[in-house]
């Protein structure tokens, strides 16, 4: 029996070191690991399985970590981190105190660009390129980009600058949505072949300078060739931005994908690399349903996942139910995504209302002031959006929308610690940019109903608006019927205490309760952010001795500053402690126990007021606030 060859692979130098002939072995070794993997930790599958050999032949053709590659995202890394060093780390993959699932600079040199958000590659990658000029190196960069990336906006603003340049730029599009057939792929990757050899583009120069005498003749011959090109690939859009087009190719040959990545290695200039594969290769699951096998939990591989599970609802399925129940009672409402129709829990409304529902692609600027040209006309857009990829598109809420008092609803998932994601998918500071944008409407329920019914208020509310929960399941709310709405900005007390109370804002809310519990403190639940209940306030810091706000978003800035301010305006000088996210990234793990870490599970919350409240005792002076 031969020993597998990926054991002696420590680094790239070592893949570089075998032959040709070994790398479909090596392939094959590297895509078995991966599903066992995958299947024990969870995380990324499909993407990685289709990447295997496009992995293997960049690091195989280019001299890394001296030449760069950025991937795209970051999602279809796996191969890339394995064959880096880190194959023993994968059995820790996106656990607390392993590796990530993205790429992370800290975490390797062979990670060029830390990623996690899409359509950033080309523009890192056209920086580097541009570095390595100045300081005269002949180091090369790579950026890897997918088909969906390319729905963004960034990535043409990216190649629109790079095609200005003679930077010698490799983008490589990695295009999982398409397939090939038998003819035109011989076809095309026998014309790839030919137009990234020295021998296509030394004739090409040589045609251009003989042809330079006679502008019309050059013109003829430079609109034929386009025109052939065309005939057969999608490549005039890259050409017009500059880019000497190549493909597209199969990504899954071994052989055709290094000869095309030595030749394009010799060519100068910005080139443009159209490769084809498929979600899923080699996994049958996969292949066929690349959706459901994208981001997996632990499975058998041998059982493969089940289309669907029990339990408790999630937030995400709330969201879900309650936009098509909406939608049947408000023909005005639609529903905006940008490419995360399964994440954000609209499979089924863009089933039932599909003339209601619109994926814009991975471009949430447009999706926002998309909607801000609906709401303009009478329509009542409601924006599915995680609130990390929310980040991406401020300015257009805070000129597009709010400047306009306009009525867009953002349904904000994923608020708050994601666990396994990590830092670059937390929705750690939503509350700390949203409320201090005028015309604002903020509102974060703390279970099931509240969710569905808050949903409802920041519907109808006649501007900007904004729900955010977290990701997972509720607390277990029996789930009422219908569409009522809740006064806007009113909180309500849940349980009454003495000496201490506890402001708790959304996923906080039941810690909070637990904790207070054990303290004979009252609880409130503020249910808005914006506006802020003065009355409530006013009523619980004539009652209590100490105010204890509570978050699942980063402190500075966040609900509990804006309890402070509250509570200053109105006179008061009584002792706070703020509870929320620390000052820093949080990393990737169980998201109890990342609560637990940052003192925000119900025992975090009791000891962090105990020690509190003690203290104030001691002293009998008001404390700073704890930040």
């Amino acid at each position: 029996m031969n020993t597998p060859l990926l054991d002696a692979l420590h680094s790239p130098a070592d893949l570089r070191a075998l032959p040709v002939a070994d790398l479909p072995r090596v392939a094959e070794e590297l895509r078995a690991f991966l599903l066992d993997s995958v299947a024990h930790t969870g995380g990324h599958l499909s993407s990685n399985l289709g990447s295997v050999e496009l992995t293997l032949a960049l690091h195989y053709v280019f001299d890394t970590p001296h030449d760069r590659i950025v991937w795209d995202v970051g999602h279809q890394s796996y191969a890339h981190k394995i064959l880096t060093g880190r194959r023993a780390a994968m059995s820790g993959l996106r656990q607390s105190g392993g590796i990530a699932g993205f790429p992370r600079r800290q975490e390797s040199e062979y990670d060029a660009f830390g990623t996690g958000h899409s359509s950033t590659s080309i523009s890192a990658a056209l920086g580097m390129t541009e570095a390595f000029r100045q300081t005269g190196s002949a180091r090369r960069a790579v950026a890897v980009i997918g088909d969906g990336a390319m729905t963004a906006g960034m990535a043409f603003e990216a190649l629109n600058n790079a095609g200005a340049t003679d930077l010698p730029l490799l983008v490589v599009l990695n295009d999982n949505d398409m397939s090939i057939s038998p003819n035109v792929g011989a076809l095309s990757t026998y014309l790839a072949r030919l137009m990234s050899g020295r021998f296509y583009a030394a004739a090409r120069r040589a045609g251009e300078k003989v042809l330079s005498v006679a502008p019309p003749i050059r013109e003829l011959a430079r609109r034929a060739e386009e025109h052939m090109k065309g005939m057969v690939m999608p490549g005039t859009l890259f050409e017009e931005f500059g880019f000497n087009y190549i493909g597209p190719i199969d990504g899954h040959d071994l052989d055709v994908l290094l000869e095309t990545l030595r030749n394009i290695k010799q060519l100068s200039g910005p080139q443009f690399l159209h490769v084809v594969t498929r979600k899923g290769k080699g996994y049958e699951p996969a292949e066929a349903n690349p959706c459901l096998y994208h981001g997996v939990s632990r499975f058998d591989p041998a059982q493969g996942i089940a289309e669907s599970s029990g339990g408790k609802p999630t937030y995400t399925r709330i969201f879900g139910d309650w936009l098509c129940d909406m939608a049947a009672a408000d023909a005005r409402l639609v529903g905006i995504t940008p490419a995360m129709r399964e994440g954000s829990g609209l499979v089924r409304f863009s089933q039932t209302y599909p003339k209601r529902y619109h994926d814009v692609g991975i471009a949430e600027q447009h999706a926002l002031t998309y909607a801000a040209g609906l709401a303009c006309e009478g329509v009542k857009p409601v924006v599915a959006i995680y609130s990390t990829f929310l980040q991406r598109a401020y300015d257009q809420l805070v000129h597009d929308i709010a400047l306009q008092n306009l009525p867009v609803m953002l349904a904000i998932d994923r608020a708050g610690l994601v666990g396994a994601d990590g830092p670059t998918h937390a929705g750690s500071f939503d509350l700390s940019f949203l409320r201090c944008i005028p015309n604002m409407l903020i509102a974060a329920p703390s279970d099931e109903n509240e969710c569905r019914r808050l949903l409802t208020t920041a519907f109808l509310h006649n501007g900007p608006s904004a729900v955010r929960y977290p990701r997972g399941s509720g607390v277990g709310a029996v789930l009422e019927p219908g569409l009522e709405p809740l006064a806007i900005g009113k909180g309500i007390v849940r349980r009454r205490g003495h000496d201490i109370a506890l402001i708790a804002f959304g996923s906080l809310v039941h810690p909070a309760l637990r904790a207070a519990e054990q303290l004979d403190a009252s609880v409130a639940d503020m249910r808005f952010v914006k506006p802020l209940d003065l009355d409530l306030l006013r009523e619980l810091a004539l009652r209590h001795s100490l105010l204890v706000t509570l978050e699942e978003n980063a402190i500075a800035g966040g609900a509990g500053s804006a309890v402070a301010e509250a509570l200053t305006a109105m006179g008061f000088a009584i002792p706070l402690l703020h509870l929320g996210l620390p000052d820093r990234f949080i990393e990737h793990g169980d998201p109890a126990q990342m609560l637990a870490d940052c003192g925000l599970d119900a025992a975090g919350i009791e000891t962090r007021i105990r020690a509190r409240y003690v203290l104030q005792q001691r002293t009998m002076m008001p404390i700073a606030q704890e930040r």
